[in-house]
Parts: structure tokens; C-alpha cells; sequence
């Protein structure tokens, strides 16, 4: 079983402590979070990262509100909607909070606050038990791979999708931590995915586990998946549509338009509760846009090792940002879940069925 070496999150008495992201591939600093807001300021600022441990944190943010004030029917409500407000692309959001809800509201408000907190608690196993199932998987399908001749198995991924991004081993880099484990010998090419460069998490994740990575500008993608023969991609999502249409972090989409090209297999890990069967397609995929500066500024540390933002773009330019792309679900080879893996062409079928046509573990 993986066992994350720092915990993403955790409840602390009557609040919630996090890993926060922000202050990552520098420093890895712990925040205490002890109020709605302080919860809500979290999730918007990309404290916490990737759509199912976004999930884990509105679930313990509920648990907060409800610790930290009135646990009434009005205060249950302006939690939820609060929280719902964050992030409007990961459907693990909405996902979790209607969960939330169907627990809490048939209880009165006394006996809501230690439910919250149980049922957060479940949630974030829940979570780490689908990660190391998706591992288990994803694994299996690595090993069908035509075997490199005198070189470790190459996998691309985008983002960060490891350890950070969930409450357990992760998606996409769950079956790399699988294969390391199991002694396949893996190497990772990781994209620095601008403009937050979540690739620089993936990175400080591998490096700090000992598995071999290569880290590239986004724009370097393309070439690297023809010339240095990488042999699979593998990335995560934040909402997958009922036709297979695959949101997740911006440049994902060039991604799967070059494996295609290259003759790549193109893989999505993602846990059940990323499909989301209300959205018919990627189009009706609400795509969060954030601010200008993310792009026109950027963050590092100076010759001091003070972290310091510096300006890119000349004073009055614009930027567009859009924090997401939705890759159509012809690119996707196959999505790897926690009840095992599935072709775009049979996903419908799948999500009928996953519960008794697929067993957790391969």
C-alpha cells in the first residue's frame, strides 16, 4: 500500500491543516485552515491541487463550517454553496458535496458536526483506496507495452497528478509508483505545464521517491514523443464527459493530438467520480479561466533563496488563461480506473456496469 510520505491534509481538532501547494517545489509548508473561508481561499488559490483531493478538502471544509459556527439547515446550505463556487471545472467538487449533503441533511444540527467529520474521513480513504486501485491497473496495461530494447519504460505525462493532486498514490502517476514498486524500471518525462507549473510538483514528487525523470518545456512535448521514443502517456482529469470527452489541465489537448501523431498510446486516470454523466460532451464543460497575471508573471527563487515573482510581458499586455482543455475522447486510448480499464467506444456500457462488470483489483 502507498503511504503518502507527507499527508495532503488532516483534521487538527476543529480544523482542517493542509499541505499548501503554493509554497512547493521550495518549501513544504503546512497551513491550518479554520474557517469556511479559510477553506474556500484554499481551494481558489490552488493551496490544494488536483480535482480529487479538492474534493477531500471541500468535504473537510463542510466538517469546518459546521465546527465553527451554526450547523442549522441555512448554515449547511451556505457551506455547500460557498465551497461549490471554488472551482467550477473538477466535477469531484460537485461530486463530494452532493455526497456531503445526502448525509448531513436528514440529521439534526446536533448530531451533523461529528457526521461531517466522519464522513470527510471516509471520503479521503475512499479516495486513497481508488488511487492504489488505479495503480494496480494501469500497472498491468504498462507491462503489455512492446518491452524497450536496453532502456526503462518511457512515460510523458502533464500536471501534477501524483500524490499531491489526491489523498493517496494519486492517478496518472499512480501506475508509475505501481511499477517502481513492482522493480520495472520507468522514466518519467514530465512537462513543466505553464503557467502554474504544476510539472515542477510531478518532479519534486519523483525525485523525492527515486524514480528517474526528465523534465521538459511544454512546448518541447511533440518533438520528445517521436525522437525519444516514449513509449506511453498518462494523464489525470478533472471532468470527464459522458461521451468520453476529457477535461484537464490546459495543454493536455496538444498532448493527445502528438501521441496521435507519434503512434503513442494516450491513457486517462481518473476515479469513477470524475465521469460525470450529466455533461454530455466537452463542449458543456464549464472551463475555469483565472487570472492574467498567472501568465504575464512568474515565481522562483533568487540567487538568495528568497522566492521572488517577476514580470514576463510588458506593462499593458493582455493574457488569456484558461486553467483547462478538453481532449476529445477519439485521442483517448483507454481511461484507467479503479474498477479496471475501458475504451472510449465502451464507456457508456461501463459506467452502467462498473460496479459488477469490473472487479477493484486486477
Amino acid at each position: 500500500m502507498f503511504i503518502q510520505p507527507t499527508p495532503t491534509l488532516r483534521r487538527s481538532g476543529e480544523a482542517l491543516v493542509i499541505l499548501d501547494q503554493t509554497g512547493l517545489p521550495w518549501r513544504a509548508e503546512q497551513r491550518q485552515l479554520a474557517t469556511l473561508d479559510d477553506v474556500a481561499e484554499a481551494i481558489t488559490a490552488m493551496r490544494v491541487r488536483g480535482a480529487p483531493l479538492i474534493g477531500c478538502a471541500a468535504a473537510f471544509g463542510v466538517a469546518v463550517a459546521l465546527a465553527s459556527g451554526p450547523a442549522d439547515d441555512a448554515a449547511l446550505d451556505h457551506a455547500l454553496a460557498v465551497l461549490r463556487a471554488t472551482r467550477p471545472t473538477a466535477v469531484n467538487l460537485a461530486w463530494v458535496l452532493e455526497r456531503m449533503a445526502q448525509r448531513l441533511q436528514p440529521l439534526s444540527a446536533h448530531a451533523r458536526r461529528a457526521a461531517a467529520w466522519a464522513e470527510a474521513e471516509a471520503i479521503r480513504a475512499d479516495d486513497a483506496a481508488r488511487c492504489e486501485a488505479i495503480g494496480a491497473h494501469g500497472l498491468s496495461r504498462l507491462r503489455t507495452l512492446p518491452a524497450p530494447a536496453g532502456r526503462p519504460l518511457r512515460v510523458m505525462t502533464h500536471c501534477n497528478a501524483g500524490w499531491l493532486a489526491t489523498a493517496g498514490a494519486g492517478t496518472a502517476l499512480a501506475p508509475v509508483y505501481a511499477a517502481h514498486a513492482a522493480g520495472l524500471a520507468i522514466e518519467v518525462f514530465v512537462s513543466e505545464t505553464r503557467p502554474r507549473l504544476q510539472g515542477l510538483l510531478t518532479a519534486w514528487e519523483l525525485a523525492a521517491a527515486g524514480i528517474a525523470h526528465v523534465l521538459s518545456a511544454d512546448n518541447a512535448a511533440g518533438h520528445l514523443l517521436t525522437a525519444s521514443k516514449i513509449d506511453a502517456v498518462i494523464v489525470g482529469a478533472d471532468r470527464i464527459a459522458a461521451n468520453g470527452d476529457v477535461a484537464n489541465k490546459i495543454g493536455t489537448y496538444l498532448k493527445a493530438l502528438a501521441a496521435r501523431a507519434a503512434g503513442v498510446p494516450f491513457f486517462v486516470a481518473a476515479p469513477l467520480s470524475t465521469f460525470d454523466a450529466a455533461t454530455p460532451n466537452g463542449a458543456a464543460i464549464p472551463i475555469e479561466a483565472r487570472a492574467d497575471d498567472e501568465v504575464l508573471t512568474i515565481t522562483g527563487l533568487d540567487a538568495d533563496g528568497e522566492r521572488r515573482s517577476v514580470r514576463l510581458a510588458a506593462m499593458g499586455t493582455r493574457a488569456a488563461n484558461p486553467a483547462f482543455d478538453v481532449t476529445p475522447a477519439a485521442l483517448v486510448t483507454a481511461f484507467v480506473t479503479e474498477r479496471g480499464l475501458v475504451e472510449p467506444a465502451q464507456l457508456s456500457y461501463f459506467l452502467r456496469n462498473a460496479a459488477t462488470c469490473f472487479n477493484p483489483r486486477p
